[in-house]
């Protein structure tokens, strides 16, 4: 049987098409060392969460904490092999247009009731409604059959050839039905006091400070989880989580917990260790976005100048101190099959800048001002503090003055997606692994959704664009898919709805007693159902 990769096309990935995989009762491929039972793990979030559930979102803090409790179907090695979570086996038909499932037996959600193929089909309805990407990559599925208690069938109208590697439980959670169905996914009150079929109960979230997760006994995967209790602390200051880490306050911190400065001098004491590893699912695009509802935006040539006064060395080596590499177009360089080297990049040039603005007829007022403009970011990445004050910097050079306005991640996303209460913002946009999911979203003009975080937040709208990346979201070729995608970037990069700037490297923080932190590719956002403490 042949091997087929999403795209179509025979490759590394190990997705028989046709053809049923079963996978043992826990994931082997994990495990590295004897584990050790017992004992507490703190662990470090860098922002608050809005919910514990990733269901109707997007943001890296719910994708963090949400598969301690919410499991996906499938789990992800470090290549991006799928591998069994909630799902035990599946199979996928030659045509690429039926997925079905064969789900864990004897799995109860944590207040006791059995979970069923019910679940799977009610979690799938309201991601392929409400999530940012789950719009996208459940567009597709036109039928969800629920055959018997443990059966699920996906029929799609159109092949997904990306599908298969948008399970995973941050990224699709499976949520209870008897608690999610029929009712408003976003209001819900699970939301805030989750229950899961996950290795880890949830008992306590003190706003603003913490939440409380305990080992559940009655875990499908015995004899894990290993460790008793998962403490997530949430520290909004940059400078205070170094501190926390140094005074043993917290063992484990990713996507970047500390500055920069501090990262070498924590690597170099005995107790810490650093590593890249486990980010392999989604590269992270930094992005400043424009407001293209507001007129003064509106126009090309002020977005190219903007663009033209910004120098993405210097975002690189001085805002986020050479952790990453120059990323100028939405595909990230790290998804190598899809990215386009040669589109538009704007190279910095003031002098450019200034005669764009002036043919946009913007000419220096008094004090030289052209244009006044706010850029919002959230406080919890400390590098959009960096980048607000270099943008401020470098665009008063050309006459925009710029107001900086930093403010937690719950408060941004509202003012972004909801009031629309900006001019420019910057955002850290995960790629996902494949364009359809994690792309598609930005740049859909269909995926303008008021009130839902990082979605198209610009309110770009190009029906071009739109068609090349529903094309790509079917296409079968391999080659052809790639040039849809390639296409796509060109044009985006003329239009100009934002300016892609890097791609950032994200490390991880840990004490070296943490164990199994970092299994899967999507790492600190996997289910920790293997983490164990090495006192």
């Amino acid at each position: 049987m042949a091997s087929v990769d999403t795209i179509g096309q025979i490759n590394r990935r190990s997705l028989l098409l046709g053809s049923v995989l079963i996978a043992a009762s826990g994931p082997a491929w994990a495990a590295t060392q004897t584990p050790k039972q017992g004992g507490k793990l703190t662990m470090l979030l860098n922002w608050e969460p809005t919910a514990l559930v990733s269901l109707t979102t997007s943001s890296g803090a719910e994708g963090t904490v949400s598969p301690k409790v919410h499991e996906g179907l499938l789990a992800y090695d470090f290549d991006i092999n799928p591998r069994p979570q909630l799902a035990k086996e599946w199979s996928v038909s030659p045509d690429g247009k039926e997925y079905i499932f064969k789900l864990r037996e004897g799995v109860h959600w944590h207040d006791g009731k059995e979970f069923t193929s019910a679940d799977v089909k009610t979690s799938l309805e309201i991601l392929k409604q409400r999530h940012p990407r789950g719009r996208a990559t459940f567009a597709n599925v036109d039928e969800i059959v629920t055959p018997d208690a443990h059966t699920v069938v996906l029929r799609l109208s159109k092949p997904a050839p990306y599908l298969l590697y948008a399970l995973s439980a941050a990224e699709s959670p499976i949520v209870a039905h008897h608690l999610y169905g029929g009712v408003d996914p976003q209001a819900n009150p699970a939301n805030a006091k989750p229950i899961g079929t996950g290795p880890f109960k949830f008992k306590e979230w003190a706003r603003g400070s913490f939440i409380r997760y305990e080992r559940n006994p009655d875990y499908w995967d015995k004899p894990k989880p290993y460790i008793d209790e998962l403490v997530v602390r949430l520290i909004p200051d940059p400078s205070a989580r170094t501190v926390a880490f140094e005074v043993g306050e917290i063992d484990l911190g990713g996507e970047n917990p500390i500055p920069f400065t501090d990262v070498d001098r924590l690597k170099a004491m005995p107790q810490f260790v650093v590593e890249t590893q486990g980010y392999s699912y989604s590269p992270e695009q930094i992005v400043v976005e424009f407001n293209l509802d507001r007129p003064q935006l509106q126009n090309p040539l002020v977005r190219q100048a903007i663009a033209h006064a910004i120098d993405r060395q210097v975002v690189l080596d001085v805002v986020w101190s050479g952790y990453g590499v120059i990323a100028p177009s939405p595909i990230s360089p790290h998804l190598t099959r899809f990215y386009a080297p040669g589109v538009e990049t704007y190279p910095f040039d003031l002098k450019k800048a200034a005669v764009l603005l002036d043919e946009a007829g913007l000419k220096p007022g008094a004090g030289g001002t052209r244009l006044s403009l706010t850029f919002d970011y959230p406080t919890s990445t400390a590098q959009f503090a960096g980048l607000g004050n270099y943008l401020k910097q470098s665009l008063r050079k050309i006459g925009i003055d710029l107001t900086l306005r930093g403010q937690e991640l719950s408060a941004f996303s509202k003012r972004i997606y909801t009031d629309r209460d900006f001019d420019l913002s910057g955002v850290s946009l995960g790629n996902s692994f494949d364009p359809t999911v994690g792309v598609q979203r930005t740049y859909w003009s269909k995926n303008f959704k008021v009130g839902v975080p990082f979605s198209n937040g610009t309110h770009y709208n190009n029906p071009e664009v739109d068609a090349l990346l529903e094309a790509a979201a079917v296409e079968p070729d391999a080659a052809k898919r790639v040039q849809e995608f390639k296409t796509f970037q060109e044009i985006v990069a003329r239009d100009i709805p934002g300016i892609n700037l890097i791609t950032k490297t994200r490390v991880t923080v840990a004490n070296k007693k943490v164990r199994n932190h970092t299994v899967t590719a999507d790492g600190l956002r996997g289910n920790f159902a293997d983490v164990f403490v090495a006192e």
